[in-house]
C-alpha cells in the first residue's frame, strides 16, 4: 500500500503523500518543523494544532484540511486516520488501512511527556515507519522533571552572579515545552522574536504559558539582568545575541548527551532534552505496534535496522529520505523578522 519514490512516502491508492520533500498534488503532514511540511503542495492534510503554524510558514493562502486525532477520512477506500505522535504539539502519526491492511508513518515522535504535547498512544499495524534520530545505545536519555530542575537551577546561579541566562532551544515545539517549565519565580524570562510568534500561535490555539516579554527594538537591553533569555540556535554568534553580555549560554539537546558536541556549540552548559525517542523509546514504540515490517529513516538508520532484524527478529529495512531529525540549527525562522538583526 505504501512504496517510496523521489517525492517521498506515497499511497497510491489515495494519490497522496505523507511528508514529501517534493511538491505534489495532495499531502499529509505530521508536524510543522520544516523538514516535513515543506513548500509547494497542492492541498495539505494536517492535525488542527499544526495549521496555524504551517499557514504561518508557509503562506495564509495554502490549501489546508486540520484534523482532530482519531477522526477519520476516506480517501478511494483508504481509511486515514492521525494519532499524537507526542513529538511536539500537533505532531501526529499517520495511521492507513486499505483492505485490512494497516500501515503507520510516525513521523519524529517521543515518548517522555513535555507538559505540552499530547503524549505518543501506539497504533497497532502491519508495518511501520520509524525515525532513528538517536537510534544507539549510548542515548538513554534522563528524566525530563530532573532537567528542568537542573535548568531552573542553572538560571539562578547566574542570577545570583548577575548574569543573563541564554538558553537556545527550537522555536518550534522545544521553547514552548522549555518555557512551560521555567521557574518565573527567579526572574523575567524574554524570547527572541521568532520564538515569541510561535509561542503566540500556540497560546491562541493550545494553551498559555508563563508570561514572557519579547525582546525586539523598544527593549533596553541594559536593563535586562539575571533575566531567562530563550532564543533559536540561528542566534548563535549574532550581533543580537551579543547586546545581552553579560551571559553564560547553554543549549537543549539530546546531541547534549554526548559532551564534544557541546564544546563544538561553543556553549556554556548542554542540557539532554530531546523531542524525538531516544534507545529505550525507539524500541518500546516498534515492539508496541505489534508491526512485522518496520520501514527506518533518518538518523542511525543502518544500525537500528540491523538491530531490529537480529534481536526482534522483525523485516526492518532502511529507506532513504530528506528528513534531518533533530539537528542542531534552526531555520523555523520567518524572514524579515526584526528581532534577529
Amino acid at each position: 500500500m505504501i512504496t517510496f519514490d523521489n517525492c517521498g512516502i506515497y499511497c497510491a491508492q489515495a494519490g497522496i503523500y505523507i511528508d514529501p520533500w517534493k511538491p505534489v498534488a495532495k499531502a499529509i503532514i505530521t508536524h510543522a518543523h520544516s523538514d516535513h511540511a515543506r513548500a509547494g503542495m497542492g492541498a495539505y492534510m494536517a492535525h488542527e494544532q499544526a495549521v496555524p503554524v504551517m499557514k504561518f510558514r508557509l503562506g495564509d493562502d495554502i490549501n489546508v484540511q486540520g484534523l482532530s486525532y482519531n477522526e477519520e477520512v476516506i480517501i478511494n477506500g483508504v481509511r486515514i486516520s492521525l494519532h499524537p505522535a507526542g513529538h511536539i504539539w500537533g505532531s501526529a502519526q499517520v495511521r492507513l488501512e486499505y483492505k485490512g491492511e494497516v500501515w503507520v508513518v510516525s513521523g519524529d515522535y517521543k515518548l517522555q511527556q513535555d507538559g505540552i504535547s499530547t503524549p505518543f498512544e501506539p497504533v497497532k499495524c502491519h508495518s511501520f515507519i520509524t525515525e532513528s534520530t538517536f537510534g544507539l545505545p549510548v542515548y538513554q536519555f534522563p528524566d525530563v522533571d530532573e532537567v528542568h530542575a537542573d535548568i531552573n537551577t542553572w538560571w539562578q546561579k547566574n542570577k545570583a552572579e548577575d548574569k543573563n541566562s541564554v538558553l537556545f532551544a527550537y522555536a518550534l515545539g522545544k521553547a514552548q515545552r522549555v518555557i512551560q517549565h521555567l521557574d518565573s519565580s527567579i526572574g523575567q524570562i524574554y524570547t527572541h522574536g521568532a520564538i515569541d510568534n510561535i509561542n503566540k500561535i500556540y497560546e491562541s490555539t493550545v494553551g498559555v504559558l508563563p508570561g514572557t516579554k519579547r525582546i525586539d527594538q523598544s527593549v533596553n537591553r541594559k536593563e535586562i539582568k539575571g533575566a531567562m533569555i530563550i532564543a533559536p540556535p540561528s542566534a548563535m554568534d549574532t550581533p543580537w545575541l551579543r547586546t545581552l553580555q553579560p551571559y553564560r549560554s547553554g543549549i537543549c539537546s539530546g546531541w547534549m548527551q554526548l559532551r564534544g558536541t557541546r564544546r563544538r556549540r561553543g556553549t556554556d552548559r548542554g542540557f539532554i532534552l530531546s523531542d524525538h525517542a531516544d534507545w529505550p523509546q525507539l524500541n518500546t514504540a516498534v515492539q508496541e505496534t505489534g508491526a512485522q515490517n518496520v520501514y527506518v529513516t533518518h538518523g542511525y538508520k543502518s544500525i537500528y535496522s540491523r538491530w531490529l532484524q537480529t534481536n526482534y527478529g522483525l523485516n526492518a529495512t532502511e529507506v532513504e529520505t530528506l528528513y534531518t531529525g533533530e539537528a542542531l540549527d534552526d531555520n523555523l525562522d520567518k524572514p524579515g523578522d526584526e528581532s534577529v538583526q
